[in-house]
């Protein structure tokens, strides 16, 4: 490893909190906390519904030394994610993503059947298809059997299994190394960060890349995004910490774009420190731009709680207005955020009466917690609620642009985040 000053430290020891998953220094300082919930992707079925659910903290913390914002790990990856809930496909805005992402790239790093592409949490496959159909060898590692199962069918090879530098040394020895490696919206998700980022590094060419999308700390910060907070996700990152994450493995960063998903991510590029490829000059400019936000600054991330509460009060002031006045209210979606702010808010029955979602492994089970019950979208239209509550706030226009008709008998849509907006598609242009 390259960079700083090294500290020694158990992941056992951080696994719980106390000392920082990246770099080892004593996490001494609130992010938020958003009190006891139970993991947002542990949907529950019919027949548990009088079950106990387990809850966990979820308070993040954030690091004085490299400012990465992090929960504990209070359940275990092979809980989460063995069978998962979310398919990627199921977001046609998020295939769209997917499919731009895959002609840059082939255009950018000049990808042909001699290349080898390897994607960590490919999902269903919704990424490695585009690859596929331009015959780019390709392999996807996915953990969540059920979720890999589908990708298979699709022809997509790929191995479930989660990935580190133990899987890594492995697949070199096959004589497998990857001329790309790509990681979308999986940083967050894995609790021994530094065996993650030591695996990349191995399994990556001398001449290859390595392209992650996560979502910004600045924008969660500067629009409230609370409810993207939840266990699954153990880490948030600003291009600063990235920046120190690269330089302790012996990476660097050559390029970063920002970019409208999921509230506003990045996307950045990493190789190994070796190779001489430019730097682009974004890359500077954006870190230049943190610092300007004061994301060097503990104080920065301490003030967010505040914001927090007072957007909680607001929505629950709104909802009990509306229920008030006899409305009746649905949500769209069941995603995990959508779980964070539910559970943080104390939203149940009481004023949801049911959510809806595209996804079918979700119909007939009920949200965690707070135990909503989830059916088909064209549960709206049999339904017709004055309300729909959007809680996959990132797809509002996606959602709206489906769900416009709702219009035809007065109903309107909710947006929760970054403060509550009421949006009536009969004011919408056609």
């Amino acid at each position: 490893m390259s960079g700083g000053t090294e500290r020694s430290f158990s992941v056992d020891n951080a696994r719980n909190i106390g000392l920082c998953r990246l770099c080892g220094a004593p996490l001494e300082h609130t992010f938020v906390d958003l009190g006891m919930s139970p993991p947002c992707e542990s949907f529950v079925p019919a027949a548990a519904v009088n079950n106990m659910e387990p809850y966990y903290p979820l308070h993040a913390f954030v690091c004085s030394e490299c400012f990465l914002v992090q929960l504990g790990e209070y359940v275990a990856p092979e809980e989460i994610f063995e069978e998962y809930a979310y398919f990627s496909s199921y977001s046609d805005s998020w295939v769209a993503h997917a499919k731009r992402y895959c002609q840059l790239a082939i255009e950018r790093l000049s990808l042909d059947r001699d290349s080898f592409v390897v994607e960590i949490a490919s999902n269903d496959g919704y990424l490695l298809q585009h690859f596929l159909e331009k015959d780019i060898p390709i392999l996807g590692i996915e953990p969540a059997i059920n979720v890999a199962k589908v990708a298979v069918e699709k022809g997509i090879p790929t191995l479930t299994d989660f990935f580190g530098k133990a899987l890594a040394k492995q697949m070199v020895a096959e004589g497998r190394q990857a001329d790309l490696i790509i990681g979308n919206n999986v940083l967050a998700q894995v609790p021994d960060l530094n065996d993650f980022v030591a695996g990349m590094k191995v399994l990556l060419k001398p001449s290859g890349a390595i392209t992650l999308e996560f979502p910004h700390i600045a924008r969660l910060i500067e629009e409230n995004q609370f409810d993207t907070i939840y266990h699954e996700h153990f880490s948030y990152f600003s291009l600063l910490t990235i920046e120190k994450m690269a330089e302790r493995h012996g990476l660097k960063v050559f390029d970063v774009e920002e970019l409208p998903t999921h509230g506003g991510s990045l996307r950045v590029y990493l190789t190994h420190a070796a190779n001489a490829i430019r730097r682009e000059p974004r890359v500077d400019a954006l870190l230049e731009r943190e610092r300007e936000c004061k994301l060097d600054r503990v104080e920065t991330y301490t003030a967010f709680a505040a914001a927090v509460r007072q957007t909680k009060r607001n929505l629950l002031s709104f909802l009990i207005r509306l229920k008030e006045m006899r409305k009746s209210i649905c949500a769209y979606g069941a995603p995990g955020k959508g779980n964070t702010l539910l559970n943080y808010c104390g939203i149940g029955t009481d004023f949801i009466d049911f959510a809806v979602d595209r996804n079918p492994y979700k119909h007939g089970r009920f949200t965690p917690g707070m135990h909503i019950p989830i059916k088909p979208v064209s549960e709206i239209e049999r339904t017709k609620p004055d309300y729909i509550l959007i809680l996959p706030w990132n797809l509002k226009n996606e959602i709206v642009s489906q769900m416009k008709g709702i219009g035809e008998w007065g109903g309107k849509f909710v947006v929760p985040i970054p403060d509550v907006s009421v949006i009536d598609p009969k004011e919408l242009g056609q």
